[in-house]
């Protein structure tokens, strides 16, 4: 089974008072690009999906540290693992072919056959296998639709982390960022022909399609509070047929986003027209 036609998305979300995606090489201060424009990046947005993935009860081979269910310490060891995953023979290539091992893979984990993998492992059995999946969906990176702000604040520890606890030490001060307000839009497609490959079929868009209303839900941190990243609406084409009416980007160019509710301005194609999905 596959796809049986061609699917492009969007989700427009809303940011208040929050860091969506911090940059680890930046302070952990919201990601921007050099005009301004607030950005998440495309590997943010799949470990949402993931995690929203996994709360459904969605087997998912890229589990993060903080939300795995299965105890394995690294993605090798869940990979080779006889109860979690194919067994170590998978990836011995003198026992079993890629393609096989592909096959496996993408039957097993949701994830996999969606957005694809790269196994890499090494070791005296594996050889130094390398088997890549090339996924049927690509999600791009969000930027927001305007140059966004942001906000530092010095914060400070009630008790020292180090030291006797007689005076405040270094570890005890630090910053916090903010974005205080903007509107952020990402886009997506399903390609039938990749998923011919992978097996994704319409059952799994029709999953995906599901958890995007409610993206943020259980996402809260202490950088993104509870309410603080809202989906404000999901869109949602599917083509008449696998090649698709339209390419992608004449697709995504025909959605306007707005910084109000509606939040959207909408230029029509004929006969292609969008469900309109409200967030949670």
């Amino acid at each position: 089974m596959s796809l049986s036609n061609k699917i492009d998305f969007a989700v427009i979300f809303s940011v208040k008072n929050a860091n969506p995606n911090g940059d680890p090489l930046n302070g952990n201060r919201p990601r921007i690009n050099y005009d301004g424009f607030g950005e998440v990046t495309d590997v943010c947005i799949k470990r949402k999906i993931r995690d929203r993935l996994s709360e459904k009860g969605h087997p998912i081979f890229v589990q993060s540290d903080d939300r795995k269910i299965d105890g394995m310490g690294s993605l090798k060891e869940r990979a080779e693992s006889a109860e979690f995953g194919l067994g170590k023979e998978a990836f011995n290539a003198k026992k079993t072919k890629p393609d096989e091992t592909i096959k496996a893979a993408c039957k097993k984990w949701l994830d996999v056959r969606a957005f694809g993998q790269l196994f890499a492992f090494g070791g005296d059995e594996t050889k130094g296998v390398s088997i890549p999946i090339r996924g049927p969906v690509s999600v791009q990176s969000a930027f927001s639709i305007a140059p966004v702000s942001i906000t530092s604040t010095q914060i400070t520890k009630s008790v020292s982390g180090e030291g006797d606890g007689t005076k405040r030490g270094s570890d005890t001060m630090g910053m916090k960022h903010r974005i205080d307000q903007g509107i952020y839009i990402f886009y997506g497609s399903m390609n039938p022909q990749l998923s011919e490959k992978t097996g994704f079929n319409d059952e799994d868009a029709e999953t995906i399609k599901q958890i995007l209303p409610k993206l943020f839900e259980n996402d809260a941190s202490s950088a993104r509070p509870e309410g603080s990243l809202v989906v404000e609406k999901v869109f949602w084409w599917k083509h008449n047929c696998k090649s698709g009416q339209y390419s992608s980007a004449k697709v995504h160019r025909s959605l306007n986003p707005k910084g109000e509710a509606p939040f959207f301005d909408m230029e029509p194609l004929a006969g292609l027209e969008p469900e309109i999905i409200e967030g949670f």
